[in-house]
């Protein structure tokens, strides 16, 4: 590394944010960046630590102690190319991902892990800014035709690899615009959609064809794409909402997260055609789920003018430090608290939802919870018990359920007639991304269930090797690691 002791010399320093009181009256991002001086000192705490945990951690094998040292050093377009022979899109992950590389950053046994998740997004949006980013279509068409259905990142990822090996490739997206749940189900203030629109403008020069408002197995039969391309790749997500099964579940006032969260991003882009939308405005909102979706939900109802917004979270609350079962350099279930938690609200552990409460009309008017406690015995997974004598009515008239998806829509797999496993998951092969159907690859949620972004990526670029080779005989496209540092 080119700075050995700059993990003694500077401390951690994190991008500072607008004033909450600001930040709620738009739908904006807040971060304010760093200086490339701060950045050139935070890419100097990397360590010549000898095992790099930092690649393990990341599902993309991200090449990070080389792009630090390129950021340290102040050349930044060679840092780009560093991170994008690895990461189709890191001006997503660099906002978006948990950043599990730095839970098993070597620094972070016992100080602050270096900021790799920021300095990921401070190198491709310099990137950007230098017009370092540009499209290269492949110098030759091998003729073949991959239909790829799902726009999100397992998607996108898959579609980017496999025209740069030379194959004519579509994507199918049934909404009417590009990027799956990066564009519908993040809120604004976490990623901005113009920062979705400018990759999608490379892809498209680099010769990748998208086609919207097209729902597969609908609008267009599973057999017509097979006898059309050579192969297709299923990149559809984990789309089935999580029910809560209560009585009082279908009053007008309990929502799934996924519906409202979709409707402000359409409200916001300037979509007019709700019949009915979905507003917190003055509402009491209770959200249902303590994930990253049941935070989008409160830093959206926020920006919406809820009256007041509690959060329930059925586990008990974490530590604050790691846990003594999840040693470094494993990502530990602690306390975390997202921008959104920040901005105000109650959260409340270890409660469960027993019945939604309505009025004669049908509207939600409250709903009655009871405290809960986790029972471990072992050899055993934990057991839910409720505590009596602490049930509780709660005034709302929302709630939000952000309670994670349980699996695939079966339409695709039953149209393109690919077994599912017993979690409703697209059954493909570990070893190549291979369904029981020749010809029919799957990748990302849709074969692995909900997940993070950037495994979506991963799985879509491992998927683009192996339909590369199934195409060829052969593939250059790498499985996981660097592939061709040039290219950015």
């Amino acid at each position: 590394m080119g700075k050995i002791t700059g993990f003694l010399e500077y401390q951690r320093k994190d991008e500072s944010v607008r004033d909450i009181k600001n930040r709620i009256n738009d739908y904006n991002e807040f971060t304010i960046p760093l200086t490339e001086t701060d950045l050139k000192d935070q890419g100097a705490r990397c360590m010549d630590c000898g095992i790099p945990f930092c690649h393990s951690g990341c599902p993309l094998g991200n090449l990070i102690p080389d792009f630090n040292d390129m950021v340290y050093k102040g050349n930044w377009e060679q840092a780009a190319k560093i991170l994008h022979s690895t990461n189709n899109f890191p001006e997503f992950t660099g906002r978006l991902c948990p950043a599990p590389c730095e839970e098993a950053c070597v620094l972070g046994i016992n100080k602050d892990p270096v900021s790799i998740e920021n300095i990921e997004k401070n190198i491709v949006e310099i990137a950007f800014d230098k017009g370092w980013i540009k499209a290269i279509p492949p110098v030759e068409r091998s003729g073949k035709k991959i239909a790829v259905i799902g726009s999100g990142p397992a998607g996108l990822a898959a579609a980017q690899q496999l025209n740069r090996a030379g194959h004519l490739v579509t994507v199918f997206e049934r909404d009417a615009k590009v990027g799956g749940l990066l564009r519908y189900g993040i809120p604004d203030f976490k990623l901005e959609k113009s920062i979705i629109d400018r990759r999608i403008e490379v892809l498209e020069d680099e010769g990748i064809i998208f086609k919207t408002n097209v729902h597969v197995g609908m609008d267009i039969k599973a057999d017509e794409l097979k006898s059309q391309f050579d192969a297709v790749v299923l990149c559809g997500g984990a789309t089935v909402k999580r029910e809560l099964p209560i009585p009082g579940a279908n009053l007008k006032g309990v929502y799934q997260a996924m519906d409202f969260l979709k409707s402000n991003n359409e409200r916001i882009s300037g979509y007019k055609g709700f019949r009915t939308e979905v507003l917190a405005k003055d509402k009491k909102v209770i959200v249902i789920g303590g994930g990253d979706t049941g935070s989008d939900c409160i830093g959206t109802s926020h920006r919406q003018g809820a009256k007041s917004v509690i959060n329930f979270e059925i586990m008990q609350k974490p530590t604050h430090s790691r846990p003594a079962h999840q040693p470094w350099p494993y990502w530990p279930l602690k306390y975390r608290e997202s921008s959104s938690h920040k901005e105000g609200g109650e959260r409340v552990f270890a409660i469960a939802t027993k019945e939604f409460i309505g009025d004669k009309h049908g509207n939600l008017v409250g709903l009655k919870t009871v405290n809960v406690e986790w029972i471990k015995k072992e050899g055993k997974r934990p057991e839910l018990k409720e505590i009596s004598g602490t049930e509780k009515i709660w005034e709302c008239d929302m709630v939000l359920l952000a309670l994670g998806f349980t699996g695939a829509e079966k339409l695709l797999p039953e149209q393109f007639g690919v077994a599912m496993d017993y979690r409703t998951n697209v059954q493909a092969k570990v070893s190549n991304y291979s369904t029981n159907v020749k010809g029919i690859f799957a990748a990302g949620d849709i074969r692995k269930g909900q997940s993070l972004i950037v495994w979506a990526i991963s799985e879509g670029r491992e998927v683009a090797h192996h339909v590369d080779a199934y195409l060829m005989g052969t593939s250059e496209l790498p499985l996981k690691g660097p592939h061709d540092l040039p290219r950015v």
